[in-house]
């Protein structure tokens, strides 16, 4: 792992802390650390899949192309797995993902994943565990895609990158208005009216892609009331 022990990564996954030494040793021989800059796809809707992906750190963003456009089902931030259902399921990419800003990644070989999946108990818990919470997690998202409007969905991604990706109230968009827009299903012109609404009602600070929450309570009550 380019000289890196996994042993000692700050970055490592949960369920890595399960594995005995001879595993992790086993699991720096079987991947190989690579760096992606902002744009930089890491793997393609409808490419082969041979490896499981682990996002050390950054922010990557997992987008399908449909019939009509492309849609961004989700914001990934590292550590966390990446493409697991993907891999196991059908061994051929269903969507792709791409680093939405400086993006450290782990590709490991699917056969040594497959032995600690099959050896190690407490690492299967574990992996399983993560997939159930994702499942639930897409469930609801599913929900207010389709039960929200343009700006509940709008101001539910607001807290969700206040929230879970920068934990701060203050921080720059990594999505241009056309990515946000495909996040939460609406038109590039919807997203920059209802920030425009937004910015002038007092909710949020606009300058650019840097958004500033000025009433965080307020946007969650817009968020849960769709």
């Amino acid at each position: 792992m380019n000289g890196k022990s996994c042993k000692f990564c700050v970055n490592k996954s949960f369920a890595s802390n399960f594995l005995n030494d001879n595993e992790l040793k086993m699991l720096e021989k079987s991947c190989v650390d690579v760096q992606f800059s902002k744009g930089d796809v890491i793997f393609k809707q409808n490419a082969l899949s041979s490896n499981i992906i682990f996002v050390k750190s950054g922010l990557v963003k997992i987008h399908i192309t449909g019939p009509d456009r492309e849609q961004i089902l989700k914001i990934i931030k590292g550590p966390t797995y990446l493409g697991i259902p993907t891999t196991f399921g059908d061994k051929v990419n269903h969507y792709s993902a791409t680093a939405i800003m400086n993006t450290s990644v782990c590709f490991i070989d699917l056969n040594s994943f497959k032995e600690f999946i099959a050896s190690n108990s407490n690492f299967a818990y574990e992996i399983i565990t993560e997939l159930c919470k994702n499942e639930l997690a897409h469930f609801a998202h599913c929900v207010n895609q389709v039960q929200k409007q343009s700006q509940g969905r709008i101001a539910e991604a607001l807290c969700f990158f206040a929230d879970e990706i920068f934990n701060e109230t203050t921080f720059d968009l990594p999505l241009s208005r056309q990515e946000f827009g495909d996040l939460t299903g609406n038109s590039r012109e919807s997203v920059s009216r209802i920030l425009a609404n937004l910015n002038s009602d007092g909710v949020i600070s606009l300058n650019g892609k840097n958004i500033e929450i000025l009433d965080i309570e307020r946007l969650r009550s817009i968020s849960k009331n769709g």
